[in-house]
């Protein structure tokens, strides 16, 4: 495994993204899905993106390009500032090499949601520490007295998540979940989170509980293990999580919207087609994040507890879990 990785990125690095893009069959492909002027700045935000994060530079040039194209078909940003979608470096375990893959955030999904003309309203959002008077499960009813200042606000610590929807015709649905209820969640589908220390005879697996991360007391030098969105943006996963749970299971979806959340977390091959990468942290490899059967129903999350070292190993995506369950 050592030496195919090796191998890969020295023919990553014999043809840098900017060279890879002037090839006749790469413009050939770019041009059938952007063409025009718009192919200039297309190519632009890739290099831009390849050059301002070291890892994708290991990634191999096809997977960068497929994952860029679906996210400009979808007319979505590249851009981290926005936060519509992310090309994400994984260690694919069957190739020996490192891929992007294509990620949506949840203002991609908000985005998406609100172009197909479906939804009057749609929102999602942090519910802060004394923010909350009650939530009705049973009539989908909230009451919460929001903090105005929205400087205090952001200071005070997430207590959950509120999410909803309503159709122009009235339908309306809601759904909260405490934060408690998003580590849970998080621990057992996420491969790279870990909410509990974790304790290996290889210093490089071990992991430090989430609230120790918080508070920043992990070792120095240490930063690679934690660089999964699931620690660097918890709430930004956590409300990506509360969209694809609302709209998998009671919204109505386009088919812009149907094919990123098929392809969501995955590897774009050249067919188009997602390829949902088994993979597992290596050493001193960057490790970013990838849920698995997000959109779950609850009976589905009571398997037994995963070990360490089960979670590392990482499991597929089932797309028809993720779509129709």
């Amino acid at each position: 495994m050592a030496v195919q990785n090796s191998l890969a990125k020295k023919k990553q690095q014999k043809t840098g993204m900017a060279t890879y893009l002037t090839q006749d069959a790469v413009k050939r492909q770019i041009n059938s899905i952007v063409g025009g002027k718009n192919g200039a700045r297309f190519i632009s935000s890739i290099v831009s993106a390849v050059q301002t994060t070291p890892t994708l530079q290991e990634c191999t040039n096809p997977s960068i390009l497929s994952a860029a194209l679906l996210g400009e078909a979808l007319n979505l940003s590249p851009s981290p500032q926005l936060g519509q979608f992310y090309m994400v470096p994984y260690n694919n375990r069957k190739t020996g090499q490192k891929e992007a893959q294509f990620q949506l955030g949840y203002k991609g999904y908000l985005q998406l949601a609100e172009r197909s003309g479906y939804y009057k309203k749609l929102n999602v959002l942090e519910i802060k520490d004394g923010e909350l008077i009650r939530y009705d499960p049973l009539e989908e009813e909230i009451e919460v007295d929001l903090i105005e200042d929205d400087v205090v606000r952001e200071e005070m610590p997430t207590i959950g998540y509120y999410a909803m929807f309503e159709y122009a015709n009235g339908f309306r649905k809601t759904m909260y979940w405490s934060k408690k209820k998003m580590l849970a969640h998080a621990d057992r589908y996420s491969q790279a989170f870990h909410l509990n220390a974790v304790e290996n005879s290889n210093p490089k697996r071990s992991r430090v509980s989430f609230e120790d991360f918080e508070n920043g007391n992990f070792p120095k030098g240490d930063e690679w293990k934690y660089s999964s969105f699931w620690y660097q943006d918890f709430d930004g996963m956590a409300k990506k999580t509360m969209l694809r749970q609302l709209i998998s299971k009671w919204g109505i979806m386009s088919i812009d919207l149907q094919n990123a959340f098929e392809k969501d977390m995955a590897v774009i091959k050249d067919d188009g087609q997602p390829d949902y990468v088994d993979n597992e942290p290596q050493d001193d490899d960057v490790v970013e994040d990838q849920e698995y059967k997000e959109s779950q129903p609850q009976e589905a999350q009571k398997q037994p507890e995963q070990t360490p070292q089960e979670k590392d190993q990482g499991q597929q995506m089932s797309m028809e879990d993720a779509f129709f369950n």
